[in-house]
């Protein structure tokens, strides 16, 4: 990450708390039971069991201008998370309850190896019993979209929290939009994104280096999108299905639309091209996909780029990159703090399929009904 971003970010930090200090008396106060950190999934889902419960005291602070975290879709391409598999069940169940329809990642054709640069790319077939994975019509964004209409007027955005103090009878959160009471609150943002947050009194140091070690899912990947007139790698019996061992673009898949009328390729770039320019990588890339799919790559309608290590929402200066799936669902987290008054939710801190969408629904639900008990 560029030291100057770094320092942007600390110095807008830094100017948000010397607001706080500035705020005259006459600043609004605004109070509520429940105070819900973060509007990604695990967020809205906790928010939305507290709704189904009966509780609507409740506020939702989103320092993005947008729902969602890391779920984004941009012109039908998803840069964030994408797909499910038949076994995550909360998710099903949710977009059964909502009225989001899913449908099985395309997958007809050969994929493509690439595990040499100096060995032809490897053709091989998927197992056809193997039961695909599955993607949310319209793209993931319309579950958020869907969760988002049930909470409308509960989401406060471009709200960043900037620290937490237990007071005699609750909590009280400044931000940088204001100041918020409430009795309880959620922590839903990434455990280490959470250490940005001032909390009096400080909390436990096992806390504190479990939020620190805890490693932020997407938080050091880099997604790419392409649109097409047609699919062009269709026709040549190829999935648009890449696993490139060498090489800039290390996953690709089919992403073209359920109804079959937008032609997308969407995957994960190599961090070592993070050191290029954005122009330097995008000649890469296409050249790179054009010699396992076809010249026809280099006739895209768009291409885009989300280099997630880039968002200061979701990524900081200490990124790390992790090529073997993290550990997650640490057991200090489902615990209380702030004399019960305080309780974490999100990806990283479930306790079963930490980083996938299922355990963000699931760890939305478990704090739900701890809240509500």
């Amino acid at each position: 990450m560029p030291i100057a971003d770094i320092d942007e970010y600390q110095s807008s930090f830094e100017r948000d708390l010397n607001q706080l200090a500035d705020m005259s008396n006459e600043t609004q106060t605004s109070q509520a039971k429940y105070i819900i950190v973060g509007a990604g999934l695990s967020g809205l889902t906790c928010a939305y069991q507290l709704l189904k419960a009966g509780q609507t005291n409740f506020l939702i602070l989103e320092s993005r201008d947008r729902t969602g975290g890391r779920i984004l879709t941009k012109e039908g391409v998803d840069f964030g998370a994408t797909w499910f598999q038949e076994h995550h069940h909360y998710m099903h169940q949710l977009c059964d309850e909502l009225g989001v329809e899913r449908f099985a990642q395309y997958s007809k054709g050969q994929n493509t190896l690439v595990y040499s640069s100096m060995a032809p790319a490897h053709l091989f077939e998927n197992d056809p019993s193997a039961t695909p994975a599955s993607r949310i019509v319209s793209g993931t964004s319309a579950l958020i979209d869907a969760l988002s209409k049930k909470l409308s007027g509960k989401v406060r955005l471009n709200t960043k929290v900037l620290s937490v103090a237990e007071t005699a009878d609750g909590l009280k959160v400044e931000t940088s939009t204001g100041t918020y009471i409430g009795a309880k609150i959620v922590i839903t943002i990434p455990p280490l994104i959470a250490t940005r947050i001032a909390f009096t009194p400080t909390l436990p140091e096992s806390l504190t280096s479990a939020m620190e070690k805890t490693h932020t899912w997407m938080s050091n990947a880099i997604k790419v999108g392409l649109t097409f007139e047609k699919p062009f790698w269709r026709s040549k019996n190829l999935s648009g299905m890449i696993i490139g061992q060498v090489g800039p673009v290390t996953e690709l898949y089919n992403h073209s639309d359920f109804e079959d009328k937008r032609y997308a390729l969407m995957g994960f770039v190599n961090e070592a091209l993070r050191e290029l320019t954005p122009t330097e990588r995008k000649e890469r890339i296409t050249d790179y996909l054009s010699k396992h799919l076809g010249a026809e790559v280099l006739d895209y309608l768009s291409y885009e780029e989300k280099d997630w290590s880039d968002d200061w929402h979701t990524s900081c200066e200490s990124i790390k990159s992790l090529y073997l799936s993290p550990k997650y669902g640490n057991p200090i987290f489902q615990k209380a703090y702030l004399n019960g008054k305080m309780l974490f939710a999100g990806a990283e801190t479930a306790p079963t399929y930490g980083g996938y969408m299922d355990g963000a629904i699931e760890s939305g639900l478990i704090t739900a009904g701890k809240l509500t008990r």
